[in-house]
């Protein structure tokens, strides 16, 4: 798990919207993850185990406090890897992942565990507990979302 503590960082931060919050996600996930280790290295998948539970711990983050206005500091951008970009992609990433702050967290999931982790349908719908049906429609709604934010934030 060391080698995949970077990646989950860095998924827990583009699923939360947070660094911060990312951070615990994963701490509380990886410590999860050591009191079972035995029987989650034996699934012969543990890096798959883990992202589940990170994606799982947010979920549960979620359902426990209300929703807030997240907004990202170019700290938590850089967290995500994305530090040398020229300024006009550092906008359109910034309105890119405020727009994917503001959906509801099973379609935050879908979308990034898609876009920014190029999970399958069938990975998603085995992370998430869910049918593949549903991670489509997730994602449907959740694109059509993001194009209706976006055309109400383009200058006319």
């Amino acid at each position: 798990m060391a080698q995949r503590l970077e990646p989950l960082l860095r998924y827990a931060t583009v699923l939360t919207c947070d660094s911060y919050l990312a951070q615990d996600v994963v701490q509380e996930s990886l410590l999860r993850a050591q009191q079972r280790w035995p029987r989650i290295a034996a699934t012969g998948q543990p890096a798959a185990y883990v992202k589940r539970m990170v994606t799982n711990e947010y979920l549960s983050w979620r359902r426990r406090r209300a929703r807030t206005d997240i907004s990202l500091s170019p700290a938590d951008l850089e967290a995500l890897g994305r530090s040398d970009d020229p300024a006009s992609d550092y906008d359109e990433r910034d309105a890119m992942l405020a727009g994917i702050a503001a959906l509801p967290a099973r379609q935050r999931a879908a979308v990034v565990l898609r876009y920014y982790e190029d999970c399958s349908d069938a990975e998603i719908a085995e992370l998430l507990g869910c049918r593949e049906g549903t991670v489509r429609s997730h994602i449907s709604r959740a694109l059509t979302t993001l194009r209706t934010i976006e055309l109400e934030t383009e200058p006319t």
